[in-house]
């Protein structure tokens, strides 16, 4: 009971009483039938302008119709494939795993279990996480329609019109979908994109035969109710999960005027959007440029609504705050210095839950240097890398040579610290959370020689897994670092709940006499004890492919120690790790098959090395051949 008090204490002190309030407050609405007032359901549809009048006074966007300027026709076979699936009914799910859906998809049946969600339930009665129904995600990745993205650029690449078909979809949507009821009403942010999706379709084919006046009032009257349903539920997302949510329904409140200047109540919306947008942008990304969620996908995703908010913003003669335009750039700055310059991808790192919002490239999901360049492009006016993805966004860039990365790059706001020696990468994050984590992984060490990823993070796999997985992947088994006596840096509760947060590290990095040298403490553990520490020393020679890791636990008591390493599964033989303990005595680790997931929902075998000490220190040679 003590510990439970204890827990409660620490979870009201982490989240505060804004947060508590007001999740009380909310639950109490819905179970009580109030959302049920506020978010209608089959409101009266109203006629807001007709299509002839929209396609005369269109409002500002990248493109007008089919032509887009200056970007080549390329037939890529790629292109062709996903297009045919699609027209098979296979989808593309998180950008990776491939399921057949058929030609007649019920939007309400989620595809991994089968559950069938009931349409009559107002969406402030559904469950976003519920063991039955599975993993919610599943029904919400269609209905996000990010598809729209490969059929327009089929279309357009292969001059094939696509507009009964995409028009097809969207018009089933609505009509199984009634406004505020089911699944696909439950998310603010899945009904932004939805409309930022619909909206680049109808942009596209604007001239289309199959746009229709009844059809175009139809999506109209769908839209505003999105619109009504974000703005009055926006402060779930500002209080309550305060992410990459908030930032992306308070930029589409912003867009509602810029886009839709025709429809009731978008003025306010709009001025509010703006203002809550800059908030939370100065809020969300740190100083530095780093990301409160601590994960490399949710970062691409504020990159992606940056080059689209920034971007539309500027076609409509409008302007952020300057605090936005500092942090875009700042958040390219530190992307850019977790990028491997080989393959352009970044560590696994963090939560991933293989969103990509626009995809107009056929680049692999794990690829960021498109969108990186599409915000450098909005931003400079130039790209480093050969991507035409930016001329969808009505960008005649030039290009840019990249500057050499940096040797050493530290962000202390969040606690990155990466040294850059040639082509091998050394990324290590040490830091405090002043804001919620979403895994415990305090002093994980990733390395990269010549665009191999040979010691990675494990990834998240899915949010809505098994007990074991969810440990697994979250916890500090799951990462290159140490733990006491099998436990987590921090404790786990349910769902995104962590305890105990880290809120005390300290770290440096540096480089004397050729060497490149880290250090890093956290205070970590405090279910265990009060002043448990774990203190890593990493070493490197210039030039030289071996690391010299020396993790001192304080304050453990008689507890094990246990310190774990994933190696990537094809390069086993070229990686040799020896550990000692304080004594100098050899440990010989436990060679585990264990998983790995670089994509969402997909589970890889790889490799564990797992050494354990009754001692306080392990001495560990790491040598890359």
């Amino acid at each position: 009971m003590i510990q439970k008090i204890k827990r409660i204490g620490n979870f009201i002190s982490n989240m505060g009483a804004r947060y508590l309030f007001f999740r009380i407050f909310y639950t109490i609405k819905s179970k009580l039938g109030w959302q049920k007032k506020v978010f209608p359901t089959n409101p009266k549809e109203k006629k807001y302008i007709s299509l002839e009048d929209w396609k005369n006074n269109l409002p500002p966007f990248f493109f007008y119709g089919k032509d887009i300027p200056n970007l080549p026709k390329q037939k890529e076979e790629a292109l062709v494939k996903t297009y045919e699936e699609i027209q098979k009914g296979i989808f593309t799910f998180f950008n990776k795993t491939k399921i057949k859906l058929g030609k007649e998809y019920n939007w309400l049946v989620n595809p991994s279990t089968g559950y069938r969600y009931n349409i009559n339930k107002h969406w402030s009665e559904v469950e976003d996480l519920s063991k039955e129904a599975g993993d919610i995600k599943y029904v919400w990745e269609k209905a996000r329609f990010s598809y729209i993205y490969d059929l327009v650029r089929y279309d357009y690449h292969f001059e094939d019109d696509q507009s009964e078909f995409v028009f097809s979809e969207i018009e089933d949507f609505i009509e199984k979908n009634p406004i505020n009821q089911g699944p696909n009403y439950k998310c603010s942010q899945e009904a932004s994109l939805r409309i930022m999706n619909w909206m680049f379709a109808l942009y596209y084919y604007k001239d289309s035969p199959n746009l229709t006046d009844a059809l175009f009032q139809k999506i109209m009257h769908n839209i505003y109710w999105k619109l009504h349903h974000i703005y009055h539920n926006i402060n779930f997302s500002r209080i309550t999960v305060r992410n990459n949510h908030a930032i992306t329904e308070t930029l589409m409140l912003y867009l509602s005027a810029k886009l839709f200047p025709f429809m009731p109540n978008v003025e306010k919306w709009s001025k509010k959007g703006k203002k809550w947008f800059e908030q939370e942008i100065a809020y969300q990304i740190y100083e530095d440029g780093t990301f409160l969620q601590f994960s490399m996908n949710y970062h691409r995703v504020v990159i992606q609504l940056f080059t689209l908010g920034i971007q539309l913003a500027k076609l409509n003669n409008e302007k952020f705050s300057d605090v936005v335009y500092d942090r875009a750039q700042k958040s390219l700055d530190f992307l850019d210095a977790c990028t491997d310059p080989i393959t352009g991808k970044l560590p696994n790192y963090g939560s991933n839950d293989g969103a990509l919002f626009f995809k107009l490239t056929d680049d692999d999901y794990r690829l960021y240097r498109s969108q990186l360049d599409d915000l450098r492009a909005v931003l400079h006016g130039y790209t480093h890398f050969e991507s035409n993805s930016v001329l969808w966004y009505g960008i005649q860039p030039k290009k840019q040579p990249q500057e050499a990365l940096p040797e050493i790059s530290t962000f202390e706001k969040s606690g990155y610290y990466i040294s850059q020696d040639g082509n091998t990468k050394t990324f290590i994050r040490c830091g405090v959370h002043k804001d919620r984590p979403f895994q415990s992984d305090n002093l994980h060490l990733d390395i990269w020689v010549n665009g191999i990823n040979y010691l990675r993070d494990t990834g998240s796999y899915k949010y809505n897994a098994g007990l074991d997985d969810v440990n697994y992947f979250n916890g500090a088994e799951g990462h290159n670092t140490v733990s006491v006596d099998k436990a987590d840096q921090m404790l786990k509760g349910g769902r995104f709940i962590w305890f105990y947060w880290v809120n005390k590290a300290k770290a440096s990095l540096k480089k004397e006499n050729d060497t490149y040298k880290f250090e890093g403490t956290i205070h970590a553990f405090k279910q265990l004890g009060n002043n448990i520490q774990h203190t890593r020393k990493v070493t490197k020679p210039q030039g030289k492919n071996t690391w010299e890791v020396t993790d001192t636990i304080q304050n453990k008591g008689n507890r094990k120690i246990y310190q774990y390493w994933h190696l990537h599964p094809d390069h086993v033989d070229a990686i040799e790790i020896t550990t000692t303990d304080e004594n100098g005595n050899p440990i010989e680790p436990l060679t585990e098959e264990k998983w790995f997931s670089g994509y969402y929902g997909v589970k890889e075998k790889a490799i564990r090395l797992t050494f354990a000490s009754e001692k306080n220190v392990f001495n560990t040679t790491i040598r890359i051949k």
